[in-house]
C-alpha cells in the first residue's frame, strides 16, 4: 500500500484509528507499548503508523487477558516466543470450544411445540429452563436454544409419558453431578498434562502431544462417563425393581 509519501508500508493506522479498530483505548495501547508487549510503531514526519501486525498482537494480548493471563505473564511469554503465546491461545480455546454445542434460535412456539407442552403450561415451563439455563431470551419473541440436543432428549422423555418437570428435575440433578466429573477430568489433565508441560518451558517439539492429548480429553472422558454410568445404571435398575417385585410380593 503507498502511502502519501510514496513509501509502500502495511503500517497505515494512526494510534487513535489503531485505538478505533482494536477496541482499546489510546491509553493502553501506549501502556502495553512502554511494556514491551507492542512492537514500535514506524515513523514518518515524527508521526508512528500502526498496521495488521500491532492489531494481531493487540488481539492476542485481549484474548490472553480474558484467558486468565495478567500483563506480566503475558510478557513473559511474548518475550520467550510470538508464536508459543499464539499457540496457548490458540490451544486453550480449543480446550474450550471441544464442549460448545452449537446453539439455535427458536421462538417461544417453537419451543413449546418441540417440547409438546399445552399454552398454559409454556410460561413456566420456558421459565424453569431459562433458570438452568438451556434458554436464553434474545428478543420479545424469540429465543436462544443452547442445547438442541438436550431438547430433543426432553421431547423424547415426555412423549413416553414422563411429565416435563420431572424430566427437567433429573436433568438439574444429572448437571450438578457433572460439575464434579468434569472438574474430575480436567484437573487431571491439568496435573498430569499441562503443568509438566508448563514447568517443561513449553517446548515447541511438544506442542503436537498436547494438542493429541486435549483432542482426545473429551472422548475420553465421554466414554468413561458412559461406561460408568451404564454399570450403575443397570445396577440402579436391578436394585429399584427388585425393591418394587418385593413389596408387590
Amino acid at each position: 500500500m503507498a502511502t502519501a509519501n510514496g513509501i509502500d508500508s502495511p503500517n497505515q493506522l494512526t494510534i487513535e484509528q489503531l485505538a478505533a479498530q482494536s477496541g482499546m483505548t489510546v491509553r493502553n495501547i501506549r501502556s502495553h507499548q512502554a511494556r514491551g508487549l507492542l512492537s514500535s510503531p514506524e515513523v514518518r514526519v515524527r508521526v508512528g503508523y500502526y498496521g495488521p501486525e500491532h492489531l494481531e498482537q493487540l488481539r492476542l494480548i485481549r484474548d490472553l487477558q480474558n484467558q486468565g493471563f495478567n500483563l506480566n505473564g503475558i510478557k513473559q511469554l511474548l518475550d520467550e516466543n510470538q508464536e508459543t503465546a499464539a499457540r496457548l491461545e490458540r490451544f486453550r480455546s480449543a480446550l474450550a470450544a471441544m464442549t460448545d454445542e452449537p446453539a439455535e434460535t427458536l421462538t417461544l412456539r417453537e419451543v413449546a411445540q418441540r417440547i409438546n407442552v399445552s399454552r398454559e403450561d409454556a410460561p413456566a415451563v420456558l421459565a424453569r429452563a431459562e433458570r438452568l439455563g438451556l434458554l436464553v431470551p434474545v428478543g420479545e419473541d424469540t429465543l436462544e436454544l443452547r442445547s438442541p440436543a438436550l431438547l430433543e432428549i426432553a421431547s423424547e422423555v415426555v412423549e413416553r409419558g414422563i411429565p416435563l418437570e420431572a424430566a427437567l428435575d433429573a436433568f438439574e440433578e444429572l448437571e450438578r453431578h457433572c460439575d464434579g466429573l468434569a472438574h474430575a477430568f480436567i484437573d487431571l489433565f491439568i496435573a498430569q498434562v499441562w503443568r509438566p508441560f508448563q514447568q517443561a518451558d513449553m517446548p515447541a517439539e511438544r506442542w503436537p502431544e498436547l494438542d493429541a492429548a486435549i483432542q482426545r480429553l473429551l472422548p475420553l472422558a465421554e466414554a468413561a462417563m458412559t461406561t460408568i454410568f451404564q454399570r450403575r445404571m443397570q445396577e440402579q435398575i436391578s436394585a429399584a425393581f427388585g425393591e418394587n417385585l418385593t413389596v408387590s410380593a
